[in-house]
């Protein structure tokens, strides 16, 4: 897949020029959510990779944030080992920078996606850094910028881009506080305060009514008008689970939506999924 001794540029020179470094980056799908929410296995993936890829480590530093996400650094002898890992989203962003060749980076991509549990794996980038005697080719930063084929990383600007007649976000959250999701009062509390903070008008009542004598679909089910479509909920007694949507022609903030939520209803982590409807 990889081959990892090579770090000569390709060149039309008879003298091929040499790279001080190789980077690459790795796209981690479908991890185990519970995974990328613990620091500490988190950590423990990126050093295990090191290890056994035959990097020389020095030490790491990582950080939870809230309320979830866990970003770090294992910094080596030939450089660094980082990721960024998103458990709303079940990936994990991972990049390699080496300066040596002595590092299996098959061994440690391999590594990481047992650790993370990660069904699909994308390398998408392979790098020369720093390449030695290659004639200078200027480039306008700018142009580089604006002309690279990348994908948008804000909600709004998606938004504000393709005009969509509205926005779905879809977002289950987990471990909840078993007394709110069954308490219709908590409920509707949640739906006011949430119409408040992204900005929509409510219209007519906040419908909280009780569902499913099977136990394993019991409990509250919520919808709620707004003037720019629809909020509804289920709140699952067996597993403690709120299954949350919003749909809006007007513009909103999903991670907004899904961090007020889970801070709300107490819950341990979420994931999230979502749409724009044309």
């Amino acid at each position: 897949m990889l081959d990892r001794y090579k770090k000569f540029a390709k060149n039309s020179s008879p003298n091929p020029s040499f790279a001080l470094g190789r980077q690459l980056t790795i796209e981690y799908y479908e991890c185990s959510a519970k995974i990328l929410l613990d620091e500490t296995l988190v950590e423990k993936s990126l050093l295990k990779a090191a290890q056994d890829s035959g990097a020389t480590i020095i030490n790491s530093s990582f950080h939870t944030f809230e309320p979830q996400g866990v970003s770090g650094v294992v910094v080596i002898a030939e450089s660094h080992f980082t990721v960024h890992a998103w458990p709303e989203h079940e990936y994990a962003a991972v990049d390699i920078f080496t300066c040596g060749d002595n590092i299996d980076l098959e061994v440690a991509i391999n590594s990481m996606k047992e650790s993370f549990a990660s069904q699909n794996v994308v390398i998408s980038s392979d790098q020369n850094r720093g390449l030695i005697s290659k004639p200078f080719e200027q480039k306008t930063i700018g142009e580089i910028i604006k002309n690279s084929d990348i994908y948008p990383i804000s909600w709004k600007k998606e938004y504000e881009r393709k005009k969509p007649w509205g926005v779905l976000s879809s977002i289950d959250i987990y471990e909840c506080n078993p007394k709110m999701i069954r308490d219709a009062k908590k409920i509707e509390q949640f739906v006011f305060e949430l119409c408040e903070r992204i900005d929509m008008k409510r219209y007519g009542d906040c419908q909280v009514v009780h569902f499913g004598e099977d136990e394993i679909v019991e409990g509250f089910s919520m919808t709620q008008l707004i003037e720019t479509s629809l909020i509804s909920g289920h709140f699952a007694n067996a597993s403690n689970a709120v299954y949350l949507d919003v749909f809006s022609c007007k513009f909103y903030e999903p991670r907004d939506v899904a961090e007020f939520a889970v801070s709300f209803f107490k819950g341990d982590h979420y994931k999230m999924q979502i749409a724009q409807r044309q």
